[in-house]
C-alpha cells in the first residue's frame, strides 16, 4: 500500500525530493560486479549505488525477497529449496528479470556475484538480449588467494544495507555496531577458514573460466565485450 504523504515528515520529503532531483541527471549504468569472497564487492556495492541512484541485485537476497512474497518464481524456487535441491539457472534469471523491472532500477543496476558460471552468463545475456538491455562494464575484483583470509575471518555485515566492516581494516565505530542505524552487525556463518578454501576452489573452477573464455567464438560476447579488469574502480 501506498503511503500517505500527508504522514511523511517534511524533512524526509525533502531528502527525497533532492535525491531525485541528483538521480534525474546520472547516466544509466548497468554493471556487474565478479570477485571472489572477500574481494570487495559487497563493500563497493553500496557506494557505487548510491552515487549512481542503481538498484543493487545480490541473488540470494532476491531468492529470499521472491520466496518471502509469494511470487510465482519465489514458489517454485522455495519448493527446490525444500526438497534440497539448487534453485534452477533459468529460475535465478527470471528472479532477476522480475526484479530488474522495478522503479528503484531506473537508472539501473548493480548485479553482484552472478553470473558464476558460463552457463549462467549465457542464460542471463539471452535474457538481456530480449530486452534490448545492455551491460556497461562487467568489473572483475582481481585479488590473490593468500590476503582473502584475513578479509573473511575479519568481515561484519550490516543485513538491512550491505554495509561492510571489518574488524582490523574497517571497524566500526562501536564492536558489533552500525555506525549509522546503531543496529547490531552479523558475522556470516561461511565466513570462515574452512569454508573459504570450498568456495575460492569453486570460484577458480567455475567462474574463472567465464572472466578468461573471451574470444570470437564466445557465444555470449554481446554481453562480455563489455569486460573490464578491475585494479581501482573507474566507471565514469
Amino acid at each position: 500500500m501506498a503511503a500517505n504523504l500527508e504522514d511523511v515528515p517534511s524533512l524526509d520529503l525533502m531528502h527525497e525530493l533532492l535525491r531525485r532531483m541528483k538521480c534525474s541527471s546520472k547516466p544509466d549504468k548497468r554493471l556487474i560486479l565478479i570477485g571472489p569472497p572477500g574481494s570487495g564487492k559487497g563493500t563497493q556495492s553500496p557506494l557505487i549505488k548510491d552515487e549512481y541512484c542503481l538498484c543493487h541485485l545480490a541473488t540470494g537476497d532476491m531468492l529470499r525477497a521472491a520466496v518471502a512474497a509469494k511470487t510465482p518464481l519465489g514458489i517454485k524456487a522455495k519448493e527446490a529449496m525444500d526438497k534440497g535441491e539448487l534453485v534452477s539457472d533459468d529460475l535465478v534469471v527470471g528472479i532477476i528479470d522480475e526484479a530488474m523491472k522495478k522503479p528503484s532500477c531506473q537508472k539501473g543496476f548493480i548485479l553482484d556475484g552472478f553470473p558464476r558460471t558460463v552457463t549462467q552468463a549465457q542464460k542471463l545475456d539471452e535474457m538481456l538480449a530480449k530486452q534490448g538491455a545492455n551491460v556497461d562494464k562487467v568489473l572483475n575484483f582481481a585479488i590473490d588467494d593468500a590476503i582473502l583470509e584475513e578479509r573473511i575471518t575479519g568481515r561484519w555485515i550490516h543485513p538491512a544495507s550491505g554495509r561492510t566492516y571489518h574488524t582490523k581494516f574497517a571497524p566500526p565505530k562501536a564492536p558489533g555496531v552500525d555506525d549509522v542505524t546503531g543496529e547490531p552487525l552479523i558475522q556470516r556463518r561461511d565466513d570462515t577458514a574452512e569454508v573459504l578454501k570450498s568456495r575460492l576452489e569453486a570460484f577458480h573452477r567455475q567462474t574463472e573460466p567465464v572472466c578468461y573464455s573471451l574470444n570470437e567464438q564466445c557465444p555470449f560476447k554481446f554481453f562480455w565485450r563489455y569486460f573490464y579488469f578491475l585494479q581501482l574502480i573507474c566507471i565514469s
